[in-house]
């Protein structure tokens, strides 16, 4: 596969593939912290803040994100792994510029939108999650088990993704805050664009609505 691979000054990543075969093009951001970057007490971070970026930000408002992607006859979606969280829109060719608007909002602008109330809400359903996928389904702790034997106590590995209930019943905005803050910046990320699109026009775009987020701490491999 052809692309075209750079960083942003402020250490994004851009991966650009063009693809005119059809009208649509393919957005995807990966931010490289998944449970791995969890620790023992506070399991479940990464797929509780996964929920939470699909909440609001601030020039976006509440459940918009869905509807501005749908509206525009695109899809969505995001998921959280062991080793990374990723988002992704799917739209027409006309609907890139609001896809990237609506990336970069959440990625530079949604940490003071992080209320106590938007938090319960999404914790609540996280906790449901768990309930509904693992704790009340046949052989919902398989997993659990086979990373427990797998994995020596303390490995990042050895905790589910969706995290303890106990850890998730503890969290708090200020614990949810200060994990966005270390991972999900821009030097921690990584922007793929798959479709029918120009380079240089995408390029432009790009650097419009990321190239202004500040870039954090660096983040070892070793956190």
């Amino acid at each position: 596969i052809d692309f075209e691979k750079y960083t942003l000054e402020n250490g994004l990543d851009v991966i650009l593939h063009q693809d005119k075969s059809d009208p649509i093009v393919s957005v995807a951001i990966q931010y490289h912290v998944g449970s791995n970057r969890e620790v023992v007490g506070k399991t479940g971070f990464a797929h509780l803040f996964e929920h939470m970026m699909f909440q609001q930000s601030e020039n976006v408002g509440q459940d918009q994100f869905f509807k501005k992607i749908q509206g525009a006859g695109g899809t969505l979606n995001g998921g959280t792994g062991n080793d990374g969280t990723v988002y992704y829109e799917i739209v027409p060719k006309n609907a890139l510029e609001l896809a990237l608007w609506l990336e970069s909002d959440r990625m530079g602008y949604l940490i003071n939108t992080v209320t106590q109330s938007a938090f319960a809400n999404q914790q609540d359903v996280v906790i449901n999650e768990k309930r509904q996928r693992v704790d009340n389904n046949p052989y919902g702790h398989n997993g659990w088990v086979i990373d427990k034997n797998l994995f020596p106590e303390g490995h990042p590995y050895s905790w589910q993704v969706i995290g303890e209930m106990d850890d998730l019943f503890n969290a708090t905005v200020e614990d949810v805050k200060e994990f966005h803050g270390k991972f999900y910046v821009p030097n921690n990320a990584t922007l793929a664009l798959a479709g029918d699109f120009e380079i240089d026009d995408v390029k432009a775009m790009v650097e419009k609505y990321f190239g202004e987020i500040p870039s954090g701490e660096l983040v070892t491999d070793m956190e």
